[in-house]
């Protein structure tokens, strides 16, 4: 897997490294390359770091297509102006690239107009001068979120968290871990803590559901079937079924379906993001399957909720 990773000038070392060094953890603990990363700015050469350290980058437009790109960005992103940049990034997405923020990254895939429609987040200390800035981004104070094609984290330590959900959603919880590990971060943090509610009777659970469920947290808009999920956190697609009926009382499915359509529900109570999109965006093939499954579970429309709700606003 080819990643790219664009540096701006000024951007955060710390940001960067808890981005780039599991992914060298995981080569080097699998024996392969599994992760190829590639340093990138607009036109190459020198990009300077927080600390002051430069990094050798090649050209955005030389390079050959990558499966992902990630933007990353530190200092005063809102204040960041280059139109070609803005350009190119919008010409990637148009093409079809999986693009990503990290730090201050995610305001800069806001500002070149590609986040629309997609729920993502950026450091706190950015947050609330991007929401003026447009009041219709689905901006979400989490450590990371995963939405489709767009990956974005918080920074600062972030990263570690973020590539941890990565890893395991390409390659296994086991390998994941092992990363986790090899950098003694073994207090991985799930894409929005504090974690759980949906376990508020504090019941341990099984770390295989953990497992599992925070899994299905960091995928809500890709659901795969169970099998897959089996094979990632390393059990059997039996063994999974019966740890989350002892300690959830509902199968995979069910759960990560409630999961899909709470997201679905504050999507529709707090946005204003079409309907249409909400559906994609939690995960749903059509509107019209979609419109099925949260009038069961709601017992009205998307549309009605949407008109019950006192707002709705990003």
């Amino acid at each position: 897997m080819k990643i790219g990773f664009l540096l701006i000038d000024g951007f955060a070392l710390m940001s960067c490294a808890s981005a780039v060094e599991p992914l060298r953890a995981a080569n080097l603990l699998a024996g392969d390359t599994l992760f190829q990363p590639v340093y990138l700015s607009r036109e190459g050469g020198r990009v300077r770091a927080s600390c002051g350290a430069w990094f050798k980058t090649r050209p955005l437009k030389r390079t050959a297509r990558f499966d992902m790109l990630f933007v990353v960005a530190g200092g005063d992103p809102m204040g960041f102006s280059d139109p070609a940049l803005f350009a190119g990034l919008r010409e990637l997405s148009a093409k079809g690239m999986r693009l990503g923020g990290i730090s201050g990254g995610g305001v800069i895939l806001a500002r070149a107009g590609v986040m629309e429609n997609r729920r993502f987040t950026v450091h706190w200390e950015h947050f609330e001068a991007l929401r003026e800035w447009s009041e219709t981004l689905l901006l979400e104070r989490r450590l990371f979120v995963i939405d489709r094609d767009r990956a974005t984290c918080a920074g600062g330590s972030a990263p570690l968290d973020m590539m941890h959900a990565m890893i395991r959603a390409e390659h296994g919880a086991e390998l994941a871990s092992a990363v986790s590990d090899w950098f003694i971060h073994t207090g991985i943090r799930a894409a929005e803590a504090p974690q759980r509610a949906r376990n508020p009777q504090g019941r341990t659970l099984h770390h295989t559901t953990a497992t599992a469920l925070d899994l299905m947290e960091s995928q809500l808009a890709d659901p795969f079937p169970v099998a897959r999920i089996a094979r990632l956190v390393g059990a059997s697609e039996r063994q999974l079924q019966r740890h989350f009926s002892e300690d959830l009382g509902q199968s995979v499915a069910q759960t990560w379906l409630e999961m899909r359509l709470a997201k679905a529900d504050e999507l529709l109570r707090q946005t204003r993001l079409p309907v249409t999109e909400v559906a994609l965006t939690c995960g749903f093939s059509s509107p019209s399957h979609f419109a099925t499954r949260f009038r069961a579970r709601f017992g009205q429309s998307p549309r009605k909720r949407r008109q019950a709700a006192p707002s709705s606003r990003t």
